[in-house]
Order: structure tokens, then C-alpha cells, then sequence
């Protein structure tokens, strides 16, 4: 690829990541918000980066004109302007394959994983540290607001269960069940969306809302001692279901 080229993917690249992280909130459907710090700093690197290719290449531009005008033809007796706009043509070519990508994140960023990945994923349930030590309490009010995922763990892991008998209430977009029923749903991500994985409960007594949509739901937990802990999906009892925004960090 020519350098410029290079310099222009590396400053719309660089300028792609900068907006996403600095101007809007969008980063959140890729990264969690402790990496924003890096992701400035690394928009900032890129588009400097570019636009130190793009010095690099004017100067190499300038320093081969001064040679064609005073050579005229190449070592084999060509006409090197040709030879020169043939190659910047193609380069060119080949930028604008590049560049439409980042320019399509540029005007349309695309959204945080949603029902298409949870229903491609099973239930997170894998046993945690805290079994073997001990869950700590939980705290009062009622209803609860309990992260989903602290709701599939302790229901599937705590011994003490802590839960039965509680309202809690749950954040989540709604994910239609095979078979008939739903599920309110989270997804879970440590550093990035590439590892995203995927908390649910099966909501019962109420009516499905539209898929992918954000709802609270309140309700009472109803264990089932048939399932096997390791691939269980919790059930809650609803009394309420009530539609809300997707929040600012759709992940928890």
C-alpha cells in the first residue's frame, strides 16, 4: 500500500476511535468505561502516527518530482510520470477498499451485542470463588435491585439461599425462550465485547414484551431443585414488568 494511503486509514482510524470515546458514549458497546483513558490515548497515537505518514510521504512526493524533471525517464528509458500515475492510481484504489470500513464507523457505529449473541451462548454458571468461602450478605430493601448475574450465581450457588422469599428486581432486555416463554437478559463483559458472556432468567406469570427491549421486572425467585447447577437458568415469579431505556452501559 502507497503511504498515502496509509496515512489516510491511519488518521480515519485514529479519528473513528477518538469520536466513539470523547464525543458520544458509543465506546461502551465495545470496551467497558475503565478503558476509555486508553482508547483516547490510543486515537490520539494513531492519528498522529497518520498524519506523520502523511509528512513523510509529501517529502518522499517532492524529493521524486525534483528527480523526474530532471531525469525525465526511468533507467530503462520509460517515462516515469506514467509509470508514477499507473501506481498512484491503483494505490488509491486499494485506500478507498480499505477506508470504507472505518468510514462506516465513522457515520453509523454498530450496536452493543444483543439477543442474537445470548441466544447463541448458554447460561453463565459456573461455580464461583465465593462458594467456597461464602457469599456476602445481602443488602436490604424491597424490592432488591440485584445485577443479574449476582442473581444466577446466588441462586444456583448459595447454599443459604439468601433469595427465597425476597423481591428482587431485575434489570435486562427481554430474549424469547425456545419452546414459548422469555428470558431477561444480560450480557457480561470483562474487558471487551469479544468476551461477552451471557446471564438469563426465565420470567414467569407475565406476558412477553417486544424482543430486545430494556425491562424492570420484579418478582420472587422459584427454585427448582431438578436442575443441575452447572447449565441452570433461574426462574422469577413476576408480579411487574415495566419498560425502561437501555441504559448507558448495556453490559454489567
Amino acid at each position: 500500500m502507497r503511504r498515502e494511503a496509509q496515512a489516510i486509514l491511519l488518521v480515519l482510524l485514529g479519528t473513528a476511535v477518538l469520536r466513539i470515546s470523547l464525543l458520544s458514549d458509543a465506546y461502551l458497546r465495545y470496551v467497558r468505561a475503565a478503558l476509555r483513558p486508553y482508547l483516547i490515548a490510543a486515537g490520539v497515537v494513531v492519528v498522529l502516527l497518520g498524519v506523520l505518514t502523511a509528512a513523510v510521504a509529501l517529502r518522499a512526493a517532492r524529493r521524486a518530482d525534483g528527480d523526474h524533471d530532471v531525469h525525465g525517464h526511468d533507467v530503462h528509458g520509460h517515462d516515469a510520470n506514467s509509470h508514477d500515475a499507473h501506481g498512484h492510481s491503483h494505490g488509491l484504489r486499494i485506500a478507498w477498499l480499505l477506508i470504507l470500513p472505518v468510514i462506516a464507523i465513522l457515520l453509523v457505529s454498530p450496536p452493543a451485542l444483543g439477543p442474537y449473541t445470548a441466544q447463541h451462548a448458554g447460561n453463565t454458571m459456573a461455580k464461583p470463588d465465593t462458594a467456597a468461602t461464602g457469599f456476602p450478605p445481602l443488602p436490604t430493601g424491597d424490592p432488591l435491585p440485584l445485577p443479574l448475574a449476582e442473581f444466577d450465581v446466588r441462586a444456583a450457588w448459595d447454599t443459604t439461599e439468601p433469595l427465597l422469599g425476597r423481591r428482587v428486581k431485575l434489570l435486562g432486555f427481554v430474549m424469547p425462550k425456545s419452546g414459548g416463554g422469555w428470558y431477561v437478559t444480560r450480557l457480561v463483559i470483562s474487558c471487551c465485547a469479544a468476551d461477552a458472556v451471557t446471564y438469563k432468567v426465565e420470567i414467569r406469570g407475565m406476558p412477553m414484551p417486544p424482543t430486545n427491549s430494556w425491562v424492570e421486572v420484579t418478582g420472587v425467585w422459584q427454585p427448582d431443585p431438578a436442575q443441575a447447577r452447572s447449565d441452570a437458568v433461574p426462574a422469577l415469579n413476576a408480579a411487574q414488568v415495566t419498560a425502561v431505556p437501555q441504559p448507558r452501559d448495556p453490559y454489567e
